[in-house]
């Protein structure tokens, strides 16, 4: 195949009968003029003449792409660089001009693209408003065993969760993190994108972690749109964790093998405002289970259990 102008030529053998076919790429194109033109071909003596676009080729070279009436350098592979494009050259893909790359902290040329299927539309296909439901507080003081207990019950009512436990996470995506103040920060940082993501494809999302810093947990509050951050802190005193212990960490704290620990070297900030503040019932320790009715009553009261 050659090209000449902005037209395919593809040469028809001379053996070749009216009605017999000749291969064009995947495609048997019926050399009779009669069958061709149907395909958006035109014979004409030994020739064919195509009436689709005019063909790219394969070539890598730096062009100008003008945006917004701006030219701008780009590396467009596939375009012939004799010839220059604009935006417009693409509105058989979006029906718009290309839009503006942007740059946020050291990604750069970056686009949001946006899709048809909205938050909404999730939604409504789960019954259920996305959410995430951070559970703060000390080291033993249930945050996890109430995570689960808190997924367990929503299941049962037939709605779709997701738990972040801090460790869990710290397994993988986090797994590069120490304990030190800066890297506690980008933990919570990491796990409340990961957490606004869960709520954006319309999960309730059951982040489980110490979080102690009072600035994180309300970054990661401002980062979601009003009403999808629900602050749970579990208000259970220091002694009456260490007491607990279900790790061995004070022990360890406290005999200076861990440092930096939270409640012994390290301050725990609890939360100012919390949505719900679960707590030791008059000195009794209520069950898991109990803790997790609060919440679920909670989100069936304020609409989050439905559509």
């Amino acid at each position: 195949m050659t090209v000449v102008g902005n037209n395919a030529l593809i040469c028809r053998p001379q053996s070749e009968s009216c009605c017999a076919s000749v291969k064009l790429g995947v495609l048997k194109l019926p050399a009779c003029n009669c069958k061709a033109k149907s395909l958006g071909f035109n014979i004409t003596g030994t020739e064919v003449k195509t009436t689709f676009y005019r063909p790219v080729r394969k070539t890598e070279t730096s062009r100008n792409v003008h945006i917004n009436g701006k030219s701008a350098s780009s590396h467009q592979p596939g375009y012939n660089s004799n010839d220059e494009i604009s935006a417009n050259d693409f509105s058989g893909f979006s029906g718009k001009s290309i839009p503006l790359a942007s740059t946020n902290g050291n990604s750069t040329n970056i686009v949001w693209h946006k899709c048809s299927v909205e938050k909404s539309d999730r939604q409504e296909l789960l019954q259920q408003r996305g959410c995430v439901i951070w559970i703060t507080g000390l080291s033993g003081s249930g945050k996890s065993t109430v995570a689960c207990a808190l997924g367990r019950g929503l299941h049962a009512r037939g709605k779709l969760t997701y738990i972040l436990d801090g460790d869990n996470v710290r397994h993988g995506l986090n797994r590069d993190l120490s304990f030190v103040a800066e890297d506690r920060a980008e933990n919570i940082r990491r796990i409340g994108k990961v957490a606004k993501l869960f709520v954006d494809a319309g999960v309730i999302c059951i982040a489980s972690l110490i979080s102690p810093y009072r600035e994180e947990r309300d970054a990661c509050r401002a980062s979601l749109p009003e009403g999808d951050f629900i602050e749970v802190f579990m208000d259970v005193p220091l002694h009456v964790c260490e007491a607990r212990d279900p790790k061995g960490l004070y022990k360890l704290a406290r005999a200076g093998k861990i440092k930096g620990f939270t409640g012994i070297d390290d301050p725990y900030e609890p939360p100012l405002k919390s949505e719900i503040v679960l707590r030791q019932n008059q000195g009794l320790c209520d069950s898991p289970n109990d803790f997790a009715d609060v919440v679920i009553s909670y989100l069936d009261k304020n609409g989050y259990l439905k559509a």
